[in-house]
């Protein structure tokens, strides 16, 4: 048996790549099925598109198989390529045989109605059969390319980066550590655990970031990113954070914010774009069953210069609109979604970028402003999302940077010893910014929760599957 000789029904539905009268073979799974006397239909779905094939059977006795494909069977349907007679499609198969390849019974979790996403998560080896998350899944792919064509087109190089780390890059000790040792025979020296006779012979990690790598890389390279894996342990169990997710990090040598500014600008824009051509039948979808202002709200940032607003402005503004928050508002805060959203909500009505935030509450490695009170931080936030990228120019002088990793209190400074280095053999500026994939899926496609646009979630008390 050759299953490799198919046609993908999204050669048929979406790409009209077939002619009518031709002979196909569908490989897929069964949506639905109904037998009468006289006819049977088999709606046939193999994810390479949202849409079902039917094919239609005129003499079903003749085909006593029919009766025993169910829901959730894969099957091998071969047949011509007609019109179809019905309203709800353009084309149907006229079926000449059916073989069942993979059977399915009545226990089949997917029957044909609506499941909560609170369910679907407890079935995630069997959810991308579903519409939501098979659309999710191919956007997931489509994004990613075009990440990836966005900085090849603008001749960033791809860089891979450490996934096991020595050093902390956000400083949050937020880090899942990586160890060999016996936990039931831990070895200690001097009365603490000691990490010299551990696999790498000193403390790992699993890294939060590519960021600090990606510098490195920079300053030889000029403009790089990064597309990888990251981790964080922090015990949070909200619809915007995950264990494990995905990071994309460009990096620039001699840039400053404004350049800073401009590409991630342009980077939400391009893939926004990218969505609407390339996956227009998912996108359809989204804003059908996700989120009806999915579509509206996108075209608006698409078509939007993105407001440029200091940190100082945007409190000022927050104070000044006499609006309670559930979060206080003061210069110094660290501000919330709720914040976020109401700048671009109902101030702006656009996204907008906040710069210059406060130097204590940023981390180490953000350029310090001429008032020594500010860095050269800045979050892109969005509407219906907030913050959705966060960045900054780099600080490139050395005594300023030594500077603080001291007054963060940062006293494993041997492990960034090569960081440091940077900036005293032919320091420059030099800027980036990181993007979490997980979260810009979700803000294009409406999907409320972290948990449903990642195939296998991790989150706390949760690895399964």
């Amino acid at each position: 048996m050759d299953y490799k000789i198919r046609t993908k029904i999204a050669q048929i539905l979406l790409e009209d790549k077939i002619a009518l009268g031709t002979e196909v073979t569908i490989l897929g799974l069964v949506r639905s099925s109904r037998v009468s006397k006289d006819v049977a239909f088999v709606d046939i779905n193999d994810g390479s598109c949202m849409g079902n094939l039917q094919a239609v059977f005129g003499n079903p006795d003749s085909l006593p198989i029919l009766k025993s494909v169910t829901t959730g069977c894969s099957v091998r349907v071969k047949g011509k390529l007609i019109e179809s007679q019905g309203k709800e499609q353009k084309y149907e198969i006229e079926a000449a045989s059916i073989d069942i390849i993979g059977e399915a019974d009545s226990t089949y979790p997917l029957q044909k109605k609506r499941h909560t996403m609170e369910y679907l998560r407890e079935i995630a080896h069997l959810r991308p059969r579903s519409n939501t998350f098979g659309a999710v899944t191919r956007m997931r792919s489509k994004l990613a390319y075009a990440v990836h064509k966005f900085y090849q087109d603008q001749g960033f190089y791809y860089i891979h980066t450490p996934l096991i780390t020595t050093s902390d890059c956000e400083g949050a000790g937020d880090m899942f550590r990586v160890s060999t040792l016996d936990f039931e025979n831990i070895p200690k020296k001097d009365g603490t655990i000691d990490w010299d006779s551990d696999f790498f012979g000193s403390e790992a990690y699993l890294t939060v970031s590519g960021q600090l790598e990606g510098e490195i890389m920079a300053t030889a390279l000029g403009d790089i990113y990064t597309f990888g894996p990251t981790f964080r342990s922090e015990n949070s169990n909200t619809a915007r954070h995950a264990s494990e997710f995905w990071m994309i990090e460009p990096e620039m040598a001699w840039a400053e914010l404004p350049d800073n500014m401009d590409l991630a600008e342009s980077f939400i824009k391009y893939l926004i774009k990218f969505a609407f051509d390339e996956c227009a039948d998912d996108m359809k979808f989204f804003g059908q069953w996700i989120d009806k202002e999915l579509i509206g709200s996108l075209e608006s940032v698409m078509s939007s210069d993105f407001e440029r607003l200091s940190y100082t402005d945007a409190i000022k503004l927050l104070e000044d609109s006499k609006k309670k928050f559930d979060f206080p508002v003061k210069w110094g805060i660290d501000m919330q979604t709720e914040h976020e959203r109401f700048l671009t909500e109902e101030v702006m009505k656009k996204p907008v970028i906040v710069y210059d935030y406060p130097e204590a509450i940023k981390p180490f490695y953000m350029y310090v402003n001429d008032d020594e009170k500010t860095v050269r931080g800045m979050d892109v936030l969005v509407p219906r999302v907030g913050e959705i990228i966060g960045g900054s120019q780099r600080e490139h002088r050395l005594d300023v940077l030594n500077e603080r990793i001291k007054k963060k209190g940062m006293d494993n400074m041997e492990t960034y010893y090569g960081y440091l280095e940077l900036r005293k053999y032919g320091t420059c500026p030099h800027a980036g910014f990181g993007l979490g994939f997980e979260r810009l899926i979700m803000y294009i496609t409406g999907m409320a929760n972290i948990r449903d646009v990642i195939s296998f979630p991790r989150v706390p008390r949760w690895a399964k599957f």
